[in-house]
Order: C-alpha cells, then sequence, then structure tokens
C-alpha cells in the first residue's frame, strides 16, 4: 500500500536508548516538514479499533428521532448529535452528521464576570437506545488520552525542552474532546466538503478511519491524501503546538472530501489540548531552533489565543451557530 505520510513506530519510544532518540528524529522531521504522520506500535489492537467504529455505525444507524434526543443544540456544553449540515468550517456547511462527547464533568456554576467558557464543563449526552455506548467510548477516550500524553512529552524533548514542559498544563487533566463521524456519498459531483480546510486548535489529534479514504493535508506539493492504514492514527498536531513553539511546529491545513455517490466513510477524531484555565507557555527554544520559529500563522480571520479555553470557545462558536444562538447568544459578535 502507498502511503503519503511518514510512519511512526511508537515501539521505539517504549524500547529507549537509540530507538528512542531515532524515534524523536522521525518525529521531530514528520511534525516539522508535513505536520501529519501514521502512528503504528501504539499498543491499541486493531479489534478494538473495528469496535469502536462499529459502535459508530450502530449509533448512525439509529432512527433520527432517537439521534435527536441527543442533538447538540440541548447542550451548552457542545456535546452530542450534530444532522448531516449542521456543523459549519470556515462558514460552510460539512456534508457529515457526527456524535461528540468530552470529560464526563459535573455542570460548572459560572458566575457573573467569570470567562464564559467555563460553560464549556458538563455532562456528555448518551443515547437510550444504545446504553453500552457511554462505558466503550468513556474507556476509549481514557486510551487516547494516555497516549497523546506520551506524544505530548515525545514533542517535548523534539523541542530540547524537559520531557514534563507541558505537564502543568494539563496537571488537572487535558481538555479532550472526540466525535464519531459519518460522512455519507456525494448528493452531486460537487458537493465535496465532507469537512473544509481547517486547522485543529488544541495540542494533538488522533484520527481512526475506516478503509474509505478521504481525508487529505495540504503539503509544499499540494493536496495528499491520508490513505488509511490498518492499524494505524492519523497524527496532526494543532494550534497550541505551534504557539507554544513560536512557530517553529506549524499546524497543517487538512479537509475531508466526501466520498463518491452511495459509500459512506466512519472516522473516530479525538482532540487532546491544555486544560481549559491552563495559558500556553511561549518555550525558550534553543538557538538552532530558534532561528528556525517565524512565530505562529497570522490569519485575521482566526485570531490564536494562547488561554486555551479562549482558544477552544473561539473554535466551538463558529462550528456550532445553532448551539452558539441557544446558550452564547451575547458572544455571537466575537467570531
Amino acid at each position: 500500500m502507498k502511503v503519503n505520510l511518514p510512519v511512526l513506530d511508537l515501539t521505539l519510544w517504549y524500547a529507549g536508548g537509540e530507538s528512542r532518540r531515532r524515534f524523536l528524529a522521525e518525529l521531530g522531521a514528520a511534525a516539522r516538514d508535513v505536520g501529519f504522520f501514521y502512528l503504528t506500535g501504539h499498543g491499541i489492537a486493531q479489534s478494538q479499533q473495528q469496535a469502536v467504529l462499529q459502535l459508530a455505525s450502530d449509533f448512525f444507524a439509529l432512527p433520527q428521532a432517537d439521534k435527536n434526543t441527543v442533538q447538540m443544540v440541548n447542550s451548552p456544553h457542545f456535546r452530542g448529535y450534530t444532522r448531516l449540515g449542521g456543523e459549519l468550517t470556515l462558514g460552510k456547511a460539512d456534508q457529515r452528521e457526527q456524535f461528540d462527547i468530552m470529560a464526563e464533568q459535573s455542570t460548572a456554576q459560572v458566575q457573573s464576570g467569570e470567562p464564559a467558557w467555563w460553560k464549556l464543563y458538563g455532562p456528555n449526552q448518551w443515547p437510550a437506545a444504545l446504553p453500552q455506548m457511554q462505558n466503550t467510548l468513556l474507556h476509549w477516550q481514557d486510551q487516547l488520552t494516555d497516549l497523546t500524553v506520551t506524544l505530548l512529552r515525545a514533542f517535548a524533548l523534539v523541542l530540547q525542552q524537559p520531557e514534563d514542559a507541558f505537564d502543568s498544563t494539563i496537571k488537572d487533566g487535558p481538555y479532550r474532546h472526540m466525535k464519531l463521524i459519518r460522512y455519507p456519498g456525494r448528493a452531486t459531483e460537487q458537493a465535496k466538503q465532507g469537512v473544509g480546510a481547517h486547522k485543529d486548535p488544541g495540542y494533538l489529534t488522533l484520527v481512526l478511519q475506516d478503509g474509505q479514504s478521504g481525508l487529505e493535508v495540504q503539503t509544499e506539493q499540494g493536496w495528499v491524501s491520508a490513505t488509511p492504514l490498518p492499524g494505524a492514527f492519523v497524527v496532526n498536531i494543532g494550534e497550541l503546538l505551534e504557539l507554544a513553539s513560536n512557530g517553529y511546529l506549524r499546524a497543517t491545513y487538512h479537509r475531508v472530501s466526501s466520498p463518491p455517490a452511495g459509500i459512506e466513510r466512519l472516522s473516530c477524531a479525538f482532540f487532546m489540548a491544555a486544560q481549559l484555565d491552563a495559558t500556553v507557555p511561549l518555550l525558550p527554544l534553543p538557538a538552532e531552533l530558534a532561528k528556525q520559529a517565524k512565530g505562529p500563522a497570522s490569519d485575521p480571520l482566526n485570531p490564536l489565543f494562547y488561554q486555551v479555553g479562549q482558544n477552544v470557545l473561539k473554535g466551538r462558536l463558529r462550528s456550532h451557530p445553532d448551539v452558539a444562538a441557544a446558550h452564547y447568544n451575547a458572544l455571537q459578535h466575537v467570531v
């Protein structure tokens, strides 16, 4: 199978010594040159991956009325089901339906004058028709959290920082966001936007794909397909690592093209960021890295904030205008 992205084997990290140094060199090159890579050797069985994708298939196959009982517009915490065309990227409707969860939490009591991003804390919604969904997905989310924490520590070493350089920003647990996604076959040949081109707002993203291609990555050679590699996760860095490294590492634009008519695509995306009350540190890079750091990308239509909650809420409000209108009406002008 021909792949267009680097393939990294995490068993090299766990082996230590020269093997770990090789992994760090490959990680640095992949992150700096492409911003995306496949990850193998992570220890999560392919059978478990397939079980999660099957659960996604089971959920999206539910009657629409069952899915509507957990629709996201009911949740000020941006958790639950989003119908086909219900999420926007760059103001255009994405042709996918999805189910979002985050860490299972109590609703935060937001006091007058406190930042609105505190409202992101709260419980998930779970469909009564699939009672096994809660335990399965929360366990899966815990596994992926551990995996991304390991990668974040490896990135600290790539940036020639102490391995625990980011630990203070996740000491109470990183911000976690996961979504099951279904992309139906395109209705017309022109309706190709499964998800429009964008960068991810957190530290790291892990994507589990079924066998259908669709994820595409912007490179210097143009858009390339992240062809599904059985057993591997696709990993990309987000805007918080770009900020922390002053642009030495850059978040990469990516998109999803809808599959052909009559074919659907399933995936599970996991996003890991610093805890919402953290401020991303600007790391003191050594001179040989600092001279290659050009500062974070400047886009007046997508300002980046070092305060994590502010950055995360900005993205949520833009993507889900119905939730913004229902629960954040006073903030719509800021996005």
